[in-house]
């Protein structure tokens, strides 16, 4: 029998939960692991490690084994860090093919305190970073545990922005492989809210610009010089409203975009304002792209360059709609109905959507009017079409409907629509509590509407119920709905008293 004298062998156990698991070797190998001394050859530590091995590597328990001789000894300190480190991680998520990834690509955790790397990852926690997308933010950037930026810009989303950025947005934001921009962001975020965007919107902004081009393209001077140059139309008002301009290149894209704008109202800077304001989206649109729908609108319809700007003024989307398959065939029917140019700008002046409505929502539209009696290729027609842009098809069926319900008949719509255009755009609930109230509440007959149809124009409760109410105390119930209620309030009035008198 061969007496061994047996090396010091230590290992340990750890399994993804941070539990230690104990091992059980098979009797041999336990004896093999006893402590003790191997004899000055080598060749039976070489047969005893496969031995080892095949018992305990264990991959799916994240076993970490570390055996050595009395030649090597233990060092408990370090062993005890890395087991720790090891942990750590797996509290997280990773297993431990996937730690050694992370250490791999920033070998500086290793060389960090614990209690550093621990904090580095509560401080993530703190901005709501949690679950996977704690792991995967640390799996893409692991140089953020042992990054100094990190812990000013945590302290800047918590204390100063009290928190207000989506978790998303925060992943979005850490997600870079230079950490030492992120110290210019908050001077970036600074410069915004000394400017006038309030903290609550900040989230909103941030989100809707391409945040690796505000970091590494944009600095904090480009950023300011971009603020002046749009603060005589509207500045931070535009931004907030049209966060990604913040991408934009000022000297190649936005100068020349204003400028365009600008030289099309005739250099008034207010009104220029006033198309960025209504639709800041307008300086994405090239100088060659707006160019190309002005002369268009020139050539095509006959229009000046101030009663161009007129309708972009009124209307900034023309500069967004397609050419050939809504401008030209809109125009052409206008053609078709029988307007000129001054006519044309006219009525584009009242009604621009029409020039921007789908295909779908004018053909229903159309549908609608020549059912209840308009005629093909007329001004009527065109002139009934505009006042129908700012309703949905839906409210517009639903219009005519109720007017059907309280017996009136197409040609009564027909005539109340040809003197006041706008009773097929009203809102239909609006519109039913004020024929009910006419109806049950004032004891007028539905055909009175024939006469006066801007009656359904009024708003109920501050005009309509006030005036009748009114009216009532001084026995003039059956005034006409006209004279009750076009008159001024101040004649009202006087005349509502003069009726109360001569009745006492």
């Amino acid at each position: 029998m061969v007496i061994l004298s047996l090396v010091s062998c230590s290992f340990s156990v750890f399994s993804p939960p941070t539990t230690n698991l104990r091992l059980h070797l098979p009797p041999v190998t336990a004896a093999l692991c006893s402590h003790g001394a191997f004899p000055a050859s080598s060749s039976f530590r070489s047969e005893l490690r496969p031995l080892l091995f095949r018992y305990l590597d264990r991959r799916e328990t994240a076993l970490v084994f570390r055996c050595s001789c009395l030649s090597s000894p233990v060092n408990a300190g370090s062993q005890t860090v890395a087991e720790s480190l090891f942990s750590l991680f797996q509290d997280i998520g990773f297993r431990e093919e996937e730690t050694e990834m992370v250490l791999e690509k920033n070998p500086d955790i290793k060389s960090e305190s614990l209690d550093k790397i621990g904090a580095r990852v509560a401080s993530l926690q703190s901005l709501k970073i949690n679950g996977f997308a704690l792991q995967g933010l640390i799996a893409k950037c692991p140089n953020l545990l042992t990054s100094v930026e990190l812990d000013p810009v945590v302290n800047f989303l918590v204390d100063e922005l009290e928190g207000r950025l989506e978790p998303e947005l925060v992943e979005r934001l850490l997600a870079v492989v230079d950490t030492s921009i992120l110290l210019s962001f908050i001077q970036k975020v600074r410069l915004l809210i000394l400017h006038g965007i309030p903290k609550e919107k900040i989230s909103h902004v941030l989100s809707k610009v391409y945040l690796n081009k505000l970091l590494y393209q944009k600095s904090v001077e480009d950023i300011e010089r971009l603020i002046s140059f749009l603060e005589p139309f509207g500045g931070i008002g535009i931004i907030a409203r049209r966060p990604v301009i913040l991408n934009s290149d000022l000297d190649s894209q936005l100068i020349p975009r204003v400028d365009f704008i600008r030289d099309l109202s005739g250099e008034d800077d207010f009104a220029t304002g006033t198309v960025l304001r209504r639709l800041p989206a307008i300086l994405s649109y090239s100088v060659e792209h707006m160019n190309s729908h002005v002369e268009f609108l020139k050539s095509f319809a006959g229009l000046t360059t101030e009663q161009v700007f007129k309708i972009v003024h009124v209307f900034p989307n023309v500069i967004s709609t397609s050419k050939e398959r809504k401008l030209r065939p809109r125009i052409e029917f206008l053609k078709e109905c029988g307007f000129d140019s001054p006519g044309m700008f006219k009525f584009l002046s009242k009604a621009p959507l029409y020039l921007a409505l789908s295909e779908d929502n004018l053909s229903h539209k159309l549908g609608f009017l020549v059912k209840i009696g308009y005629k093909h290729r007329t001004k009527e027609l065109a002139f009934a079409m505009g006042a129908v842009t700012r309703t949905s098809s839906d409210n517009m069926q639903r219009v005519i409907g109720l007017y059907l319900s309280y017996g009136l008949s197409f040609e009564d719509i027909l005539a109340m629509s040809t003197k006041h255009p706008q009773v097929l755009q009203y809102n239909y609930s609006s519109l039913e509590e004020k024929l009910e109230y006419l109806i049950e509440y004032m004891g007028r007959e539905v055909e009175e509407l024939l006469a006066f149809p801007a009656f359904l124009g009024y708003k109920l409760d501050s005009r309509i119920k006030h005036r009748y109410e009114e009216k009532l105390k001084s026995r003039g119930e059956n005034m006409s709905l006209n004279k009750l209620l076009t008159v001024s309030a101040e004649r009202f009035s006087k005349a509502a008293k003069d009726i109360e008198m001569i009745c006492l």
